[in-house]
């Protein structure tokens, strides 16, 4: 990492802090804390908001681990960030996602540029994913998730094919989900957590 590690075990310097560490320390359970959390507790309060939000979007909403776990994968892709690759991508395979699915989500583009276009490009690029097991569901999340990561804006398109396979809650958790994950990515490439940059998909293994 480009800064050092916060001790671990910490050494919270008040009571607040010791309380901080003691609630990331329970959402982790039976896990220890990971360098993510190392690198967040130089700014304790920053550590637990994150702690909260990233609590909330992961474990209390609605959404099916399989859904989740592949918007974040892709969310990972997009942004190169292949220390969140290596924890998710195992959450992904034991909520059902097939290894050959995951070599959909790790493409660059997910719609292969070059060769057939338009609409016809994106129908060959949707049933491929079919085939390995990614249905209509799973590749509405996943065209979400890379256009909100990739371009912010969704074109509506890709926002009608979310909206037919996820009720409107659904559709506040999936976006909530792609932009606390950007966030996480974002704050680990930056910072280099995991000393992950510069490799790939393929170089990283471990669970989360």
């Amino acid at each position: 990492m480009r800064l050092p590690y916060t001790p671990n075990p910490p050494a919270p310097t008040s009571a607040e802090d010791q309380a901080i560490v003691q609630r990331i320390a329970a959402r982790r359970a039976p896990r220890p804390l990971q360098p993510l959390d190392l690198a967040l507790l130089h700014a304790p309060p920053v550590a637990d908001g994150w702690n909260s939000f990233l609590g909330a979007v992961r474990t209390r909403t609605s959404l099916d681990a399989r859904a989740r776990e592949l918007a974040i994968c892709r969310v990972a892709v997009c942004n190169r960030a292949w220390y969140e690759w290596g924890h998710h991508a195992p959450l992904a395979v034991a909520a059902g996602v097939s290894e050959e699915a995951l070599g959909v989500v790790k493409r660059r583009d997910l719609v292969p540029a070059g060769g057939v276009g338009g609409a016809e490009g994106e129908e060959e690029a949707r049933k491929e994913a079919e085939a390995v097991g990614l249905g209509e569901r799973e590749w509405a999340v996943l065209r979400y998730a890379d256009e909100m990561t990739r371009n912010v804006e969704v074109s509506d398109e890709v926002f009608g094919a979310l909206r037919k396979v996820c009720s409107e809650r659904e559709v506040v958790e999936v976006t909530a989900t792609v932009a606390a994950y950007n966030c996480v990515s974002r704050f680990l490439v930056a910072l280099d957590v995991g000393e992950r940059n510069g490799t790939g998909p393929d170089d990283v293994g471990a669970g989360h």
